[in-house]
């Protein structure tokens, strides 16, 4: 019996390679050295087969706040996926494509193809938790238990409170409708105004010392906030809602340069 060096022992001839040493998006396996069994080798190289054969794919629009947070994830857990297109406000509606993996026919959908089985999911939030839980990479989800309610706290601000009034009622009434030749609605702006300042009033209490929204730990909440922030500070009414808030000044700054922000950006439509 011979042992290749990186390969799989055989009774004849030289080893098998080992089909691939690295797993999706670079993370390296290291072959097994000379005498280990067989079997063992056979094994890894098998378990690298199987992650070559999964699949990651997100359903939905890179104007989408929501879809950039689950990039954003998949962005910072170095995981190579796929993003379909999809047009929810595409003359006619949904397409009956998206219907099926959403049944209330909103982005994103998200689809991971496993060796053995299909998991399909949808709402950004089970998509979020999915993403940081079932592939290794940095954990997006403090283990502590403050840590980690305030990351939730954070999350449920933006989505009931701070989405809305800062993308569609302000970045989308000053930015993006001009932007297409139409006026802006300077009344639903100014109505709201007074809960633009409540949401960052109460993000900003939350960061605390920072960097990040629950300390040192970059979480899930940094990155659904910065898909927010990212349409928000373009308006014109950002940098008076946001002074004296110098905390989320500075953490949109850090926010900003990192290289899944610069690797997802926006097109228009929202």
């Amino acid at each position: 019996m011979r042992m290749g060096r990186a390969g799989v022992a055989t009774a004849a001839g030289p080893a098998k390679q080992c089909p691939d040493k690295a797993a999706p998006g670079g993370w390296p396996i290291r072959p097994f050295t000379r005498g280990r069994p067989g079997r063992i080798l056979g094994f890894r190289c098998w378990l690298v087969v199987a992650k070559r054969m999964e699949a990651v794919t997100v359903f939905g629009a890179r104007y989408s706040v929501y879809v950039r947070s689950v990039r954003l994830a998949l962005e910072e857990k170095q995981i190579p996926y796929r993003l379909e297109e999809v047009d929810v406000f595409a003359p006619g509606g949904p397409p009956p494509a998206l219907l099926q993996r959403h049944p209330f026919g909103r982005i994103p959908a998200f689809e991971h193809r496993r060796a053995t089985d299909t998991v399909a999911i949808y709402e950004t939030a089970a998509i979020l938790r999915y993403v940081d839980e079932a592939f290794d990479g940095p954990a997006l989800q403090p283990h502590i238990a403050l840590p980690r309610a305030r990351m939730n706290q954070v999350l449920g601000i933006l989505d009931n409170y701070a989405y809305r009034c800062l993308v569609w009622d302000i970045y989308v009434e000053r930015v993006s409708r001009p932007a297409q030749g139409r006026p802006s609605d300077e009344a639903r702006i100014a109505s709201a105004l007074p809960q633009a300042r409540t949401c960052l009033r109460a993000l900003a209490g939350l960061m605390q010392e920072g960097p990040w929204f629950t300390g040192p730990q970059l979480t899930l909440a940094d990155l659904h906030a910065a898909s927010v922030f990212a349409y928000f500070v373009q308006a014109a009414e950002a940098p008076d809602l946001l002074a004296g808030h110098d905390n989320l000044c500075r953490w949109w700054a850090e926010m900003s340069r990192r290289d899944s922000m610069i690797r997802t950006p926006f097109e228009s439509g929202e």
